[in-house]
């Protein structure tokens, strides 16, 4: 595949201080297809250091509690003016910040506005910072405005989605010269009014921008060297994952896998733009490619994943598969109790339903339950709480037989009770449910029996 052009999009560890940031510039560098940037703000330092974002969020709580928020103003400004102290840089853009916030802070806006505004200014001074920084050593940049840049949303606060006519302004980026840095996070509205992507959005612009700049490469880089096929902290030195495609990925990121926000490959996807991932500390390494398709189908499972914090309502009723409704009228229950389910696998006389633990409270959870046992009439009717999900994942599963046996083989030896199983007909992944204090044990026999 010949590369024209590349967008790369820098995660927050990636831009986390002034030395990663020399880094980053030296790998704009050395590839000029890398022709749009997209920043996320900076993230932590070292493991006891907080998000940019984080700040931001605890200055937002200190000026509405009125507790006085002058030190947590400093806490995010000072953090700039490291980065551009340690580039050799004037205190302009940090010093502009400040001023931008407290003229901000003195609107007092309301509060949905002002949280979305104040949230932004983290991958927007970053992305000043970098494209005066990549002129200072070189390189033609210039900083681009979401709102410039074609980035239309829609008007939800926290939760913008792209508009389908964003893309056609978008393309345009690809006939200015140079190379584009442009902050992630958060578009504008028709009405010219700045909203956020959910947490995790910059991944969603630079996913936005491959998309509608119809680039050949989308390049993402973060602080790991590729997507590992299970969480590290459950099993130790795990292997690399080379290849993936974008029904394995989505799979994946569904499931616990936390390189990558649930909706922030959709855009790539969709023009089915190739994604790689790949680490900013070792930018020569291949990462982890992400692809519409493949060829090679010799491993039956590419991926482990797994989450904690289930609970599964357990209905049971005789000739319930003759009852026209029933499952209707017990996901109905849950609609009107405002609980959303993520799995319902069921069998003649019997139904389980998976929800996250954390939408039930103890009032919740007796409404729930009396309601389906008056209302449906069940025989049995129980719920269980403290459970995980395993996903086995791999679009070569469809190719194998035996998958399922070997999996139930591997769960059975770690001593290990199936509480539910379920497989969707594409047969690209395949799901158990455990009880949470097996978690780990459990993994590690799945790990052994497809990947060693």
């Amino acid at each position: 595949m010949v590369i024209e052009m590349k967008v790369a999009k820098f995660g927050g560890s990636s831009v986390a201080s002034a030395d990663m940031l020399k880094k980053v510039a030296n790998i704009i560098k050395e590839d000029e297809n890398r022709k749009l940037i997209v920043v996320s703000a900076p993230g932590k330092r070292h493991k006891g250091d907080r998000k940019v974002t984080d700040l931001f969020i605890d200055l937002l709580e200190k000026y509405r509690s009125g507790e006085g928020y002058q030190k947590a103003l400093h806490q995010v400004t000072d953090r700039f003016r490291l980065i551009t102290g340690g580039l050799r840089m004037s205190r302009d853009i940090p010093d502009q910040l400040e001023n931008d916030i407290e003229k901000l802070l003195l609107k007092n806006t309301n509060s949905d506005q002002l949280e979305d505004q104040l949230k932004s200014f983290g991958e927007d001074t970053l992305a000043r910072i970098l494209s005066d920084y990549l002129n200072q050593q070189g390189i033609e940049a210039s900083y681009v405005n979401p709102k410039d840049a074609g980035i239309l949303v829609s008007n939800d606060f926290g939760n913008a989605q792209i508009l389908d006519e964003a893309y056609e302004k978008i393309y345009e980026l690809r006939k200015q010269p140079g190379v584009l840095v442009i902050p992630g996070f958060f578009g504008y509205t028709k009405e010219g009014e700045l909203r956020t992507f959910p947490r995790g959005g910059s991944d969603i612009t630079g996913s936005i921008i491959a998309a509608g700049v119809e680039a050949d490469l989308y390049e993402n880089f973060t602080d790991v060297s590729s997507v590992y096929c299970v969480n590290p902290n459950l099993v130790e030195n795990p292997k690399e994952i080379s290849m993936l495609t974008y029904k394995e990925m989505r799979e994946l990121s569904y499931s616990g896998f936390s390189v990558f926000h649930d909706e922030a490959l959709i855009p790539a996807f969709k023009k089915k733009i190739p994604v790689v991932v790949k680490n900013t500390n070792h930018p020569e390494l291949k990462g982890t490619m992400i692809k519409s398709e493949k060829e090679d189908f010799s491993k039956a499972v590419v991926g482990i994943a797994s989450d904690e914090g289930f609970s599964s309502i357990y209905v049971r009723k005789y000739l319930m598969n003759r009852e026209l409704g029933f499952g209707l009228r017990l996901l109905q229950i849950l609609v009107e109790e405002n609980i959303s389910f993520e799995h319902a696998p069921s069998g003649i006389d019997d139904m389980s339903v998976i929800i996250r633990s954390h939408q039930l409270t103890a009032e919740k959870e007796k409404i729930i339950m009396k309601r389906i046992q008056e209302e449906l009439e069940v025989d049995t009717l129980s719920i269980q709480h403290d459970l995980a999900m395993i996903m086995l994942v791999g679009e070569g599963m469809s190719r194998r037989l035996n998958v399922a046996a070997k999996a139930t083989k591997a769960i059975s030896e770690a001593n290990t009770n199936i509480e539910m199983i379920n497989q969707g007909s594409s047969e690209v992944s395949m799901m158990f449910g455990i009880e949470a204090k097996n978690l780990k044990s459990t993994t590690n026999s799945l790990y052994r029996e497809f990947f060693i």
